[in-house]
């Protein structure tokens, strides 16, 4: 296993630099999309730490899985009765954050694809 991959801090280090730097400077996103992006990562986070005990301070990039991403799409539609265009956005925003995460981090880029692959 590789250390990077088990580190919260690597993974914290990932998520901010991909909002500061990929959206904020290198995207240009408007500030609805990050908004909406930060919501969809606040709702993944409240996910992960009540079905899988897992808190964001504590979240690596071993946890960001596929498995982890389709438990959630399901919840959202399942618990949260989100409708599917709700759902997709939300996929949307870890799409994007996937992509960013196989550029930035090559160990974990079997997990970003498999991330990537959800439809």
């Amino acid at each position: 296993m590789n250390s990077i991959l088990s580190k919260a801090s690597e993974f914290s280090s990932l998520l901010q630099r991909y909002f500061v730097e990929r959206l904020l400077q290198q995207k240009n996103a408007s500030p609805r999309t990050i908004e909406a992006y930060r919501d969809a990562f606040r709702l993944f986070f409240e996910y992960t730490e009540k079905h899988h005990h897992t808190s964001a301070s504590k979240f690596t990039l071993n946890d960001f899985n596929a498995k982890l991403v389709l438990g959630f799409l399901d919840h959202l539609e399942l618990q949260r009765k989100n409708s599917i265009r709700s759902r997709n956005s939300r996929l949307t925003a870890i799409h994007s954050f996937a992509r960013y995460v196989a550029l930035q981090c090559p160990h974990a880029l079997n997990q970003a694809q498999q991330i990537l692959a959800i439809p």
